[in-house]
C-alpha cells in the first residue's frame, strides 16, 4: 500500500514536471481572457505575439546555455550592437542580404568569441558576459555617437513590421527558429550532448564527449539567435537605436526559467521555453492593458523568476 502511495504521488510530481506548464498557461490565458477589458481580440492576441518574438528568439538561444549550466547576461547590448551594425551596412549599400548576412556574422563572431573565452581560460559565463555587455554597449555607442540610424527604407522594415496574409513576418521567422532549435535539440548528437554535459560534465567528459566543443557550439547558436533578434527588433523600430535592448536579457531568461528549464543545467525543453516566453508576454501585456505603474511591473518580473527557481530547487529536492 505505502509503496503504491509512493509510486502514485511520483507518478503525479512526474506528470506536473512534464505537463504543469501547459496548465498554467491556460489558466492564466482563460482568467485574462475574463478579467481584462480587450485582452481577448484578435488585434491584442496578435500585438501579443509580436511584441514577444525578439525575447523569445533570445530565450530560444538561452535555452542551449542554461542547460549547459551557463548564463548569458549580455543580450540587451548585443542585440543593439548587432541590430546598428546591420542598419548601417542597409543604408550604405541599401543591400538588405548583405545587411543580414554582416548582422549574423557578427552574432556568430561574438558567440564563438564567448564560448572560446570561457572554455580557454575558465571564465564563469556570468563574468564573462557582464564583460561582453559593458564591451557591446560601448561599442554600439562610440559606432554610432549615440545617435540612431534611419534611412533603411522599407524592404528591411518588413522583415518586423510586415505580414504574410495575417501572419506577423516577425511570427514566422520564429516559428522557423523554433523548428530549426526543436529539431537540433532533440534530434541530434549535439542536443543529446548538450544534456550530458550540463547534467555531469566530468561524467560527460568521460565517456567522450568533448565538452569544450559542445559550450562554443552552444554559444555560436546563442549568438546566432541574437543576431537575428538584433535585426527583427531594429527592423519593428526601423532605426538603429544603440540604446535599445535594455532589460532583454532579463526577459529572455525569465522565460527560459518559467519554462522549466534548470539554472543549474542538465534539463530544460524548447517547447517549456515558448510557453513560458508566452506566459511572460501575457502577464505583461494585462499589467499594460490594466494600467499598472511600470516600477510594480519590474517588481513582478522579479518575483515570477524567484518562485520559478525556487519551484526548480524544491523540485530537484523531491526527486
Amino acid at each position: 500500500m505505502v509503496a503504491n502511495k509512493k509510486t502514485l504521488k511520483s507518478a503525479i510530481i512526474g506528470n506536473w514536471q512534464r505537463n504543469g506548464i501547459f496548465f498554467i498557461l491556460i489558466v492564466i490565458f482563460i482568467l485574462s481572457s475574463i478579467f481584462v477589458n480587450g485582452f481577448f481580440t484578435q488585434a491584442n492576441l496578435t500585438n501579443v505575439l509580436r511584441q514577444i518574438t525578439v525575447v523569445t528568439v533570445l530565450a530560444l538561444g538561452a535555452t542551449f546555455v542554461i542547460i549547459l549550466g551557463h548564463i548569458n547576461v549580455a543580450y540587451g547590448s548585443e542585440i543593439a550592437l548587432i541590430g546598428c551594425v546591420t542598419c548601417s551596412v542597409m543604408v550604405s549599400t541599401n543591400n538588405v542580404f548583405l545587411a543580414l548576412l554582416a548582422g549574423i556574422f557578427l552574432g556568430l563572431i561574438i558567440g564563438a568569441a564567448t564560448g572560446f573565452i570561457i572554455t580557454k581560460f575558465d571564465i564563469p559565463a556570468f563574468i564573462m558576459t557582464l564583460a561582453v555587455t559593458t564591451v557591446a554597449r560601448g561599442s554600439v555607442l562610440l559606432f554610432t555617437n549615440a545617435y540612431p540610424i534611419t534611412g533603411m527604407g522599407k524592404t528591411f522594415a518588413f522583415i518586423g513590421q510586415g505580414y504574410v496574409g495575417f501572419i506577423p513576418v516577425s511570427v514566422l521567422i520564429l516559428i522557423i527558429l523554433f523548428c530549426i532549435a526543436w529539431t537540433l535539440l532533440n534530434k541530434t548528437a549535439f542536443g543529446r550532448h548538450l544534456y550530458a554535459v550540463g547534467g555531469n560534465i566530468n561524467a560527460a567528459v568521460a565517456s567522450g564527449i568533448k565538452a569544450k566543443t559542445v559550450v562554443i557550439k552552444a554559444f555560436v547558436l546563442d549568438g546566432f539567435m541574437a543576431a537575428i533578434a538584433g535585426i527583427v527588433l531594429m527592423s519593428r523600430l526601423n532605426s538603429g537605436q544603440p540604446a535599445a535592448g535594455v532589460s532583454y536579457e532579463f526577459d529572455a531568461i525569465t522565460a527560459v526559467v518559467v519554462g522549466g528549464t534548470s539554472l543549474s543545467g542538465g534539463s530544460g525543453s524548447i517547447v517549456g521555453t515558448i510557453i513560458g516566453a508566452i506566459i511572460v508576454g501575457i502577464i505583461n501585456n494585462v499589467q499594460n492593458l490594466l494600467n499598472i505603474n511600470a516600477y510594480w511591473q519590474q517588481i513582478i518580473k522579479g518575483l515570477i523568476i524567484l518562485f520559478a527557481v525556487i519551484a526548480d530547487i524544491t523540485a530537484k529536492r523531491k526527486r
